[in-house]
């Protein structure tokens, strides 16, 4: 359990002489109030709160790319204007795949521009 930073919070016998349930978390994670409680069948049950922290990014913005206002034309001229047989001379496919990665990825900063976008708020 250590190695994967998981921390066991049952302290005491749950079934008999045994520790059988296990209530584990990570560091981050606060446990309250844990208490073993009466039988329920041949175990005993655990009572305990849990405190987690609201992740919940309502508010921030997201950059996505804009294709409506992007200019396609320039973006073709510019992937166009590179001498691609020079590039990838002498080069395996994975290295080929990553030239012709980053020409796109460089074509497409300069010429399809960002917007941010607010995210939904239709969490369930």
């Amino acid at each position: 359990m250590n190695t994967n930073s998981l921390q066991q919070h049952v302290n005491e016998p749950t079934g008999g002489n045994n520790i059988l349930d296990l209530v584990m978390k990570t560091t981050d994670l606060s446990i309250n109030g844990l208490e073993v409680m009466d039988k329920i069948g041949d175990h005993q049950m655990i009572d305990f709160s849990l405190e987690v922290q609201d992740t919940n990014t309502r508010t921030q913005h997201k950059q996505v790319l804009d294709y409506k206002r992007a200019n396609f034309e320039l973006m073709k001229k510019e992937l166009g204007s590179y001498n691609y047989e020079v590039l990838m001379k002498n080069k395996n496919a994975e290295e080929c795949y990553k030239i012709l990665k980053d020409k796109i990825a460089t074509a497409t900063d300069h010429h399809i521009p960002r917007k941010q976008i607010r995210p939904t708020n239709n969490l369930p």
